[in-house]
């Protein structure tokens, strides 16, 4: 059995490197983390069962029409029929992941910075002094 949930690239924290639209960013980030939750509770006891995020890429609706121009678009058909395939393509090791209309794993972890990969520099957590009020008497 085949799950489905319809997302957006908007919705990985890796490939965002524009910034804009919190509101939906964050509704499509809140979807890929219920999939990949349901995605691991679901093969607790459906070993078989595959639960993806989809990324259906731009498609030519009213919600889209105002940035067509500076996107290629598929018509809803079409990009029905792609996610299909993809879908077609699954197997259970790529449940809780999240794959674009092209069948190619969207990145849900964090872009690379000028430090490459590598975490932020931080010392040892409270490694400053404790700021400590005193009463005025």
């Amino acid at each position: 059995c085949v799950f489905g949930v319809l997302s957006a690239r908007v919705g990985s924290i890796g490939d965002n490197r524009i910034g804009g639209w919190i509101g939906y960013r964050s509704a499509k980030a809140a979807v890929n983390q219920i999939v990949r939750t349901a995605s691991i509770e679901l093969a607790r006891t459906h070993k078989q069962s595959i639960c993806v995020a989809l990324h259906p890429g731009t498609v030519a609706t009213p919600f889209t029409e105002k940035y067509l121009g500076r996107h290629p678009a598929v018509a809803p058909d079409e990009a029905a029929e792609n996610l299909l395939q993809v879908m077609d393509g699954l197997v259970p090791a790529d449940t809780g992941g999240f794959f674009d209309w092209a069948g190619k794993t969207v990145t849900p972890k964090r872009a690379a910075t000028a430090r490459g990969n590598q975490p932020p520099s931080v010392s040892a957590p409270f490694s400053h002094a404790p700021v400590v009020s005193s009463p005025v008497a």
